[in-house]
C-alpha cells in the first residue's frame, strides 16, 4: 500500500499529472495576459496542451551528426526530475513527501533540467546548439547563486537557533509565526526570488540561450516531434515549480486543510506570482545581453539575498 500510495503521488498528485495540468494552465495565462498588455487577443488559454499533445503526433526527426541516445535520453531527464521536485514541494499544509533536507535535494533538481538541455543541446552536434548551451551555462551560473542564498536566508529565518533546510519545518514555523513575506527582513530576499524565477524558467527577457530571433532556438534548434514537446512540458511545470516554491518559502502558514481546495487556491496564487515576476517582467522589458544578465544577477539579485541572510542572521 505504501509503494502504491508513492506511486500516485508521483504519478497524479502532487506529480506529473497535476503539475503538467498546472504548468500548462499557468503557461496559457502567461501567453493571454502579455497578449492583453501588447493590445492583442493571443492565443486560447489552453493553446500550450493544445501545442504538447500537436508536438507529441509529430515526427522526430534525429539529425544524423547527433548522438542518438543522449539527444533522445535529455528530455526524459529534465522532465522525470522536475517530477520528482514537484512531489517534493509542500501543497500548504500537505507534503507528500517531506525530509530534513529536501531544500537541498530541491535545489540540485533544479539544475538537472538545464543540464539537460546542455546535454541535448551537444548531442545534436549543431553550431547554433553550440552557442546556445554555452548561454545556458551561464545562466545557469548567473542565477543559482541569488537562489542559493535565498534558501539559506529563508531556512535562517524559519530555523530555530540555526539553519533549517526542510520545507516542511519552514511551513510549520510560518504555520506559528504567520508569512515570512511580513517579516521586513525577508523583503529583499522575497524581491530576489521574484526576480530568479523568469530566468531560472528561461522566460524573456532572460531567455538569452533560446533567443528565437538570433540563434533559432539555440540547444533546441534540432528538436521536433515528442522529444520537443516533452522540452515544453518541463518548461511549462518548471514555472508551476518556481512560483510554488516561492509560495512555500514566503507565503505558507495557511490554508483549509482540505487537500484538494489547497491545491487549486496554489495554482490562482501561482497565477497571481506568475503575473507579478514574468507576465509583467516579459511584456515591457527588451531581452538582456548574456553579460549584462550575469552582472545583474550577481551584483544585483545576490546581494539582495544577501542583505536578507544578514538581517536574518542579526536579527534571528
Amino acid at each position: 500500500m505504501d509503494i502504491l500510495m508513492k506511486a500516485l503521488y508521483l504519478l497524479i498528485f502532487p506529480g506529473l499529472l497535476y503539475c503538467s495540468v498546472a504548468g500548462l494552465l499557468l503557461a496559457g495565462i502567461d501567453r493571454k495576459v502579455v497578449a492583453r498588455m501588447q493590445k492583442r487577443i493571443g492565443p486560447p488559454l489552453l493553446q500550450p496542451a493544445y501545442d504538447f499533445f500537436k508536438l507529441l503526433g509529430k515526427e522526430t526527426i534525429v539529425p544524423a551528426a547527433a548522438a542518438r541516445r543522449t539527444f533522445l535520453a535529455a528530455p526524459v531527464i529534465g522532465l522525470v526530475s522536475l517530477v520528482v521536485t514537484a512531489v517534493l514541494v509542500p501543497v500548504f499544509g500537505f507534503s507528500a513527501f517531506g525530509g530534513v533536507a529536501d531544500v537541498v535535494v530541491i535545489l540540485y533538481l533544479l539544475t538537472i533540467p538545464a543540464v539537460a538541455i546542455i546535454m541535448g543541446g551537444a548531442a545534436s552536434g549543431s553550431p547554433y546548439a553550440g552557442v546556445g548551451i554555452s548561454r545556458e551555462m551561464v545562466t545557469m551560473m548567473a542565477y543559482e547563486l541569488p537562489l542559493v542564498i535565498v534558501l539559506l536566508a529563508v531556512g535562517k529565518a524559519a530555523g530555530d537557533g540555526g539553519v533549517t533546510f526542510s520545507l516542511s519545518k519552514i511551513v510549520e514555523y510560518q504555520q506559528a509565526n504567520g508569512p515570512l513575506i511580513t517579516h521586513w527582513t525577508m523583503w529583499p530576499a522575497a524581491l530576489a526570488m521574484l526576480l530568479v524565477i523568469p530566468a531560472e524558467i528561461g522566460s524573456h527577457p532572460f531567455d538569452v540561450a533560446e533567443a528565437e530571433t538570433e540563434i533559432c532556438e539555440g540547444a533546441l534548434v534540432e528538436y521536433s516531434g515528442a522529444p520537443l514537446a516533452l522540452f515544453k512540458l518541463s518548461s511549462a511545470i518548471k514555472l508551476y515549480i518556481m512560483t510554488a516554491l516561492f509560495s512555500c518559502l514566503f507565503l505558507s502558514g495557511w490554508g483549509t486543510g482540505i487537500v484538494a481546495v489547497d491545491a487549486l487556491i496554489l495554482v490562482a496564487v501561482c497565477a497571481v506570482i506568475m503575473l507579478i515576476c514574468v507576465s509583467l517582467v516579459r511584456a515591457v522589458c527588451a531581452r538582456l545581453k548574456v553579460e549584462i544578465l550575469f552582472r545583474f544577477y550577481w551584483r544585483v539579485v545576490a546581494v539582495l539575498a544577501a542583505i536578507s541572510l544578514i538581517l536574518a542572521w542579526l536579527v534571528g
